[in-house]
């Protein structure tokens, strides 16, 4: 999403994937049309991957080749882009099961991507088609940027005049044109820029920003050994998304983006800023330059032009990163390899539902959704932005990338400052204050984005003119006093820290006694109160809520942020710090797989935790490639687990794959344990594989947040200022505030693809309190797609209304 949510980010209205009803697997196509396995067969599909390459295209490539198997079409892949299009020969090759293996894991594109001056030419255009007329291809699935799908648009425009004139040079015969006579286009924006309009994510864009936070985060403590500081460059063309979102997720001091340049006399205003850190002893400087960075004038500003200025002006000692293609490089995401799957899989069937009509579109994230979207309407808006920033309307070109841009940009200017806007200080500088009291605190497991969040409430509450006070260690904390202000330079850095820095505890409200909790937010006169945390922070939520006729304390706003790895919490798509643990599972897996080279057949059962909620274990098995991954929702048998084993045996022998994953989730059943299936399978597949057993357990919890999660939990606490704040206001009568409305007491999630607030007693009938899932839950669309990428032969058919169309262009208020 245009913010790097997992989707969802897009990770992830129209299209929420495959889904299981009656237990047969469910597949997209036409309202009311079947698609059986194998109902395509006699189709051929050609994917390639043009321009740049970018982190993710692989796990599409393989997508398209294993839907496309599905539905019994045969898929060739064409290497070296549109060049091995134009050339044929060797670089058109049917693609194979045991060939789509063992990518899903790889950056680049194992099909190649190449410039091509050829294609161009209407010379090197109908040596293509008759290429493709050759192997039969009439449908292609392009992953690629604007300039590359472009192409391929021109391409299917002249495909019926290009098959004449090799009629007339005698290439083709018109029965050959007949059979091809039409050709259809699928498109995938494959891009580290995040540059293209009718997306909310790129494929390879997250990844992108991994690469570019785990460098400023290692640079980060050179740095400010030495009290240095850095300026690093980093790509995106003319785009300036990954620059600003990494800034925003890195706390950094400067970013230059192209959409965005600095007013006239930022020299003065940028070394009066540093210059001011370092009087409060702030050891290390980061400043982000984007490669297309320019002044108001249109004039390049670069790393080396700040480092200059550093060093001339302030005497720091500075030093340039230039990240270069290493942005490019790495093992995908979680979130990418998703993306790609669900992108690839989609492609295939818009390729499957085209008429000689149908427009060519492009499969793009809406919210945590696949859609299609006219592939030209998309260009064209793409170009408009481009056009504004060449006539230096960077305003329009700002409200062209969209709302969320929009909202990273007000944000990070905000978080940003060195202390609160002087509109709310005094003349001697100490904060105007409003007189009123707001606190946060975190119940439940440490997850990483908890600390994100803390730092952007309490920035912005102070700006607003609001004590802060954060309670330590849960309501333990409340009741004990440790309950202390919080300044803003207290909270510098915590974004990039995992854990909670406030200290948290699986507790409820109701435990403590609602009697006490309400004395003591009484006796600090809290006015709002921000709860962060897992399923114990919702149901506390939702008891004082309840308790609001018996206690007055109650009657406050109360947001509840849900943050747990588990992805358990209802009312919200996402929780905050799901997205960095199932990064470090999927890192997990790949180092469990890789670590079985040159062995024979292995399959490795993984557990995972999630109490009885199995996203992890789902979204991780369609990261990883899985075979199977055992839920709670999704009951199984014996004969399923039999079942399984017997694919796994029929994979290895007949498709020559070596590896073989299978993910449980810790409480997916408590008979068929994890010791159970590891035992079962070692028997029962003897002579064919061995198996290896591994309970992942609290490494899940711990790492380095991603920047989804810092980036969501910053903005979702900005929200939740705006929030608390307006509703203090509204329900203040005469000095004495009393909110009791159930809408004063919400949680805050991402529904698609909007940040909503939903009163925490209306998500009290969508909740299973015993198992501490929410009764309905969108991933589990999702999967048929794990199965079907594992090659199990189910049928599927297509319901009424569920999935994809093609959609118009709209700039929606995403976050």
């Amino acid at each position: 999403m245009d913010d790097n949510v997992f989707t969802e980010n897009s990770s992830f209205h129209s299209h929420p994937g495959m889904y299981r009803k009656d237990s047969v697997m469910a597949v997209p196509g036409k309202e009311g049309e079947e698609f059986l396995a194998g109902t395509a067969v006699g189709k051929s599909i050609g994917v390639f991957t043009s321009g740049g390459d970018s982190q993710g295209m692989n796990a599409a490539v393989r997508a398209v080749v294993r839907m496309g198997f599905y539905l019994g079409c045969k898929v060739f892949y064409i290497k070296e882009g549109y060049q091995g299009m134009v050339d044929g020969g060797d670089n058109i090759v049917e693609a194979t099961w045991a060939s789509s293996s063992g990518i899903m894991q790889l950056g680049g594109t194992v099909i190649g991507s190449a410039r091509c001056n050829d294609f161009r030419e209407l010379q090197g255009r109908l040596r293509a088609a008759e290429n493709l007329v050759k192997y039969g291809i009439t449908n292609l699935v392009v992953i690629g940027g604007d300039g590359s799908l472009t192409g391929a648009n021109l391409f299917r425009q002249e495909w019926t005049s290009l098959l004449d004139e090799l009629i007339k040079q005698g290439k083709i015969t018109p029965e050959k044109k007949e059979e091809h006579r039409n050709l259809n286009i699928a498109g995938m924006v494959g891009s580290i820029d995040n540059d293209f309009c009718g997306t909310d994510m790129t494929i390879g864009t997250d990844t992108a920003l991994h690469r570019i936070i785990e460098a400023v985060d290692a640079i980060s403590t050179t740095a400010s050994s030495h009290q240095r500081a850095f300026v690093l460059e980093v790509m995106g063309r003319h785009c300036g998304y990954l620059a600003l979102v990494a800034a925003l997720a890195t706390e950094a001091d400067w970013v230059f983006i192209p959409e965005w340049p600095p007013e006239h006399g930022w020299e003065d205003t940028l070394c009066n800023k540093l210059a001011a850190e370092r009087s409060m002893a702030q050891r290390l400087n980061i400043i982000l330059v984007a490669e297309g960075a320019i002044d108001r004038k249109g004039n390049p500003i670069t790393a080396e032009l700040v480092k200059k200025l550093l060093c001339d002006r302030l005497k720091y000692d500075t030093r340039v990163t230039v990240l270069g293609h290493v942005q490019r490089g790495g093992s995908p995401t979680a979130f990418d390899r998703i993306l790609g799957s669900r992108m690839g899989a989609e492609a295939v069937l818009a390729l499957m539902d085209a008429t000689p009509d149908t427009p060519a579109v492009v499969v793009s994230l809406d919210g945590n959704q696949t859609v299609r979207v006219p592939l030209m309407e998309c260009v064209e808006r793409t170009k408009k932005v481009q056009r504004a920033m060449d006539e230096k309307n960077f305003e329009e070109a700002v409200r062209l990338r969209g709302k969320s841009f929009q909202n990273n940009l007000a944000t990070y200017r905000l978080l940003s400052k060195l202390q609160p806007p002087k509109s709310r200080c005094n003349p001697d500088g100490s904060i105007i204050s409003s007189g009123k009291r707001v606190a946060v605190m975190n119940i439940g497991a440490p997850a990483c984005g908890m600390n994100a969040v803390v730092r952007s409430f309490v920035r912005l509450a102070l700006t607003h003119g609001y004590t802060v006070l954060g309670i330590h260690d849960s309501f333990d904390g409340l009741l004990y006093g440790k309950v202390k202000p919080m300044s803003w330079a207290e909270v510098q850095g915590w974004s990039g820290k995992g854990g909670s820095f406030l200290g948290t505890k699986k507790v409820l409200a109701g435990k403590y006694g609602l009697d006490r909790i309400a004395e003591k937010l009484a006796e600090f006169e809290i006015s709002g109160l921000l709860i962060v945390g897992g399923f114990e922070a919702y149901h506390s939520a939702l008891q004082m809520a309840e308790a609001r006729s018996k206690y007055e304390a109650f009657c406050i706003p109360m947001v509840v942020i849900p943050c747990t790895i588990s992805n358990n919490v209802p009312g919200t798509d996402f929780s905050l710090g799901a997205d960095t643990a199932l990064n470090e599972i999927t890192d997990i897996c790949d180092r469990i797989k890789q670590s079985a080279t040159g062995t024979k057949r292995r399959v490795f059962i993984v557990e995972t935790m999630g109490g009885y909620c199995g996203y992890l274990a789902t979204l991780a098995g369609v990261a990883g490639g899985a075979d199977a991954a055992y839920i709670f929702e999704e009951p199984f048998t014996i004969t399923d687990l039999r079942d399984d084993v017997f694919h796994l045996k029929d994979k290895i022998l007949s498709a020559g794959v070596q590896r073989g994953l299978i993910l449980r989730n810790e409480n997916a059943n408590s008979n068929y344990t994890t010791d159970f299936i590891h035992q079962l399978f070692s028997e029962e597949a003897k002579g064919v594989f061995t198996c290896r057993k591994n309970v992942l357990g609290h490494m899940q919890q711990g790492g380095v947040p991603t920047p989804f999660d810092r980036n969501y939990g910053t903005k979702m606490a900005a929200k939740a200022v705006e929030f608390i704040i307006q509703k203090i206001i509204e329900n203040t009568v005469r000095g004495k505030l009393k909110a009791t409305s159930p809408s004063t007491a919400v949680l805050l999630g991402m529904q698609k693809r909007h940040l909503t607030f939903t009163p925490v007693e209306e998500l009290k009938k969508e909740t299973n309190f015993e198992k501490r899932i929410p009764n309905n839950q969108w991933w589990l669309k999702l999967r048929p797609l794990l199965r079907i990428m594992a090659k199990h032969a189910e049928k599927a058919y297509i319901t009424e209304g569920v999935f994809s169309r093609v959609e118009e262009v709209e700039d929606e208020d995403n976050i």
